[in-house]
């Protein structure tokens, strides 16, 4: 299950939803309700198998999109 990043283009307010099916990626502004909002792009974290165990990057790229 994805966590996507949005934010609203009424408020600027930013944040996060959880989305539990693919058909259910909209999404309200919580702080306003506007339904005008934009994915941002954010970083990933892959585990995987290698040697130093996977590649992580915190943090985000608000403001991207």
């Amino acid at each position: 299950m994805p966590i996507y990043e949005y934010q609203c283009e009424k408020c600027c307010h930013c944040f996060e939803v959880l989305v539990f099916r693919s058909d259910d990626e909209t999404a309200d502004c919580p702080q306003c309700g506007h339904s005008q909002v934009k994915r941002l792009l954010s970083y990933t974290c892959f585990l995987g198998s290698s040697s130093d165990g996977g590649s992580c990057k915190t943090g985000s790229t608000k403001g991207f999109s």
